[in-house]
This record gives C-alpha cells, sequence and structure tokens, in this order.
C-alpha cells in the first residue's frame, strides 16, 4: 500500500532529521516544502503544482528513499521507519504552509559529518550555503539554479 503525502513526510522527517530535535526536523520538512512551492526550475517541474509526494519520491534525493546504498542494504530507510506523534504533528504543520524561517527558501540540505559547510551544493553549484542547524546544512538556490 503506498504512503500517503502525511505518512511519507513523517517518515522521511523522523529518517533525515530524527535526531536534530524539533527545530532540525521543522527545517528538514521546510526543504520539502519549499521545493514543492518553488515556481521555477527542477522542483517545479516535478512536484506538478505542489504535489509533495512527487518531491519526496525524486529519485536521487533523499538517501532515505533507498533500500540501497554503496551496493549494500541500507537499513535507514524510509520502510523502515515507525513515525511518532512528534512526526506526524510536524507533517501536519508542513503541509499546513508552514515553513521555518530560519533555513529561508533553501532547497537542499546536507549533513557534511564534520564542523565545516561546504560552500555550495548539490555539485555544480546550484545551491549555496545559507545555515548551519544542528548537524545539517541548508542550501539556497542560486541564479544557476533557474536553468534546471
Amino acid at each position: 500500500m503506498p504512503f500517503d503525502d502525511r505518512e511519507l513526510l513523517a517518515r522521511l522527517i523522523k529518517c533525515e532529521a530524527g535526531g536534530e530535535g524539533d527545530d532540525g526536523m521543522r527545517a528538514a520538512a521546510s526543504v520539502v516544502m519549499n521545493r514543492a512551492q518553488i515556481g521555477y526550475g527542477e522542483f517545479q517541474r516535478v512536484s506538478q503544482g505542489g504535489n509533495v509526494g512527487n518531491i519526496i519520491r525524486q529519485p536521487g534525493q533523499f538517501t532515505c528513499m533507498k533500500t540501497q546504498v554503496g551496493g549494500g542494504y541500507n537499513p535507514q530507510n524510509i520502510y523502515n521507519m515507525n513515525p511518532e506523534e512528534i512526526h506526524y504533528e510536524i507533517a501536519d504543520w508542513a503541509l499546513s504552509g508552514n515553513t521555518d524561517a530560519s533555513v529561508g527558501n533553501s532547497l537542499f540540505f546536507l549533513n557534511p559529518y564534520s564542523p565545516e559547510c561546504p560552500a555550495s551544493f548539490p555539485p555544480g553549484g546550484i545551491g549555496t550555503f545559507f545555515t548551519r542547524l544542528n548537524n545539517h546544512c541548508f542550501y539556497a538556490p542560486t541564479e544557476k539554479y533557474r536553468d534546471t
């Protein structure tokens, strides 16, 4: 049975940012919503008018959507997540149109597993460093993103 948007987002929040506290989970959910709401570029085409499920399921975007990583099984995937009430609350908050101002219009996030955030992400210069929140670095779209 496929997950509806609420279930999918709650599982993604737990998987991608479950150890980041409420503010980190809201920030990760905000990136998903920013992607669903942007009016240009790749994510506008993918979302087809704001479809959150399309954004989350877009291939290659979230490690937690993959059951295989680097040729091996990825146990940290959304299918193994059992969201708790807080994950559903944050999913509902985001699906109601809310985003966290602390990450602005960021479309990308990354856990660099180091104290330093790369100046741009993903490769190709379509995102520029905006802020760091807990273990994640957040990236706002550059002018190059418009051409994606």
